[in-house]
Order: structure tokens, then C-alpha cells, then sequence
């Protein structure tokens, strides 16, 4: 279970942002950031949602075989550089990133090994 979670959690966090790269690029709306993301591409099963709030925390969401797993933690935003700390079990997760694009309605990313993903707003149902 640590294994796939382990992993789950890998997969939304690279999901969630991308490796701090070199570049100066122009800094990020941290405003747009607000609210609850999930992969383009998402599996339903695991489903994966990220939700960062306005007081710098962040919440990530694992749900598998009918169970949801919450993971808390903080995050930090400075340009385009996104910090993000949680505990997984006994693991401390810190990774720093850089955030690609930012809209309203997609946040695309990509990670040390250059793969890039995309995130979509989660919308509440009406």
C-alpha cells in the first residue's frame, strides 16, 4: 500500500508542478494558483486533486477503490518558483518547481526530466 501510495503521490506532485529551471520568467498570479486542480489526463482510478487555499496551504487528494486519502501540507510561491512541503506517512516531501503557464482555467508544468503536464480547475457542480 505505501508503494502505490508512495507513487500516487509522486505522479500528483509532478503533476502539480514542474523542476525550477534557469530561466527568468515572468512571475506567476499566485491569485490564479487558488482553488482545487487535476491532471488533463485524469485516470478514474486513482483520482488525483491538488487544492491550494489562500493561507499557503495545499491539500492532496488520492482517492482508490472507493477510499480517499488526504495528504496536508504548505506551499510557497515566489515568481514562477512553486515550494511545496507535506508529510507522506513518515516521509517529508519538499520539492521546489517552476510553474509554465497559468490560467484560469489550466496550469501546465513540467518536471526535471522535462515531462510536461497539464492540470485542469475543478469546477463545483451547479
Amino acid at each position: 500500500m505505501r508503494t502505490v501510495l508512495g507513487g500516487v503521490l509522486a505522479v500528483g506532485l509532478a503533476a502539480a508542478a514542474a523542476t525550477a529551471d534557469d530561466k527568468k520568467d515572468p512571475p506567476v498570479d499566485g491569485k490564479k494558483l487558488i482553488g482545487k486542480w487535476e491532471p488533463k489526463e485524469a485516470k478514474k482510478d486513482p483520482k488525483t486533486t491538488i487544492e491550494f487555499a489562500k493561507d499557503a496551504k495545499l491539500v492532496l487528494t488520492v482517492e482508490a477503490g472507493g477510499k480517499a486519502q488526504r495528504f496536508e501540507g504548505t506551499y510557497k510561491l515566489d515568481g514562477n518558483k512553486l515550494r511545496m512541503k507535506m508529510r507522506l506517512g513518515e516521509k517529508e516531501v519538499d520539492e521546489e518547481v517552476a510553474v509554465l503557464r497559468l490560467t484560469d482555467e489550466e496550469f501546465e508544468t513540467e518536471d526535471a526530466k522535462g515531462k510536461k503536464e497539464t492540470l485542469t480547475r475543478v469546477r463545483a457542480n451547479k
